[in-house]
């Protein structure tokens, strides 16, 4: 786990951590929908943003608008799934470290 925003990864790249924690959220969540039996009427757009924020994770640093649009539009897909709580619970922390939602 990450002790705090400005820590850098210690593999020797200069990766953004919080990129690495969010594509390795990422990554386990798209496992674990992708290995649930029961279909759901949301499963294909959970799917796709599932992919979108990978995609967003191997460009560099993602938009953090788009992170956020990305994270409520899964939540609704598969908040309902008790199966993929924790994976969903693990990209919404991961997601959070590029910052607090903005204040309206």
């Amino acid at each position: 786990m990450l002790r705090s925003l400005g820590q850098r990864s210690v593999t020797g790249s200069d990766e953004d951590p919080r990129v690495a924690e969010l594509r390795t959220a990422v990554s386990r969540l798209r496992r674990e929908l992708a290995a649930h039996p029961a279909e759901f009427p949301d499963r294909a757009a959970a799917e796709d943003e599932l992919a979108a924020l990978a995609a967003m994770t191997s460009d560099g640093t993602p938009e953090i608008p788009r992170l956020r649009r990305s994270l409520l539009l899964i939540a609704g897909a598969i908040g309902s799934v008790s199966a993929l709580s924790q994976g969903l619970s693990d990209v919404r922390s991961a997601v959070e470290l590029f910052g607090p939602p903005p204040r309206r």
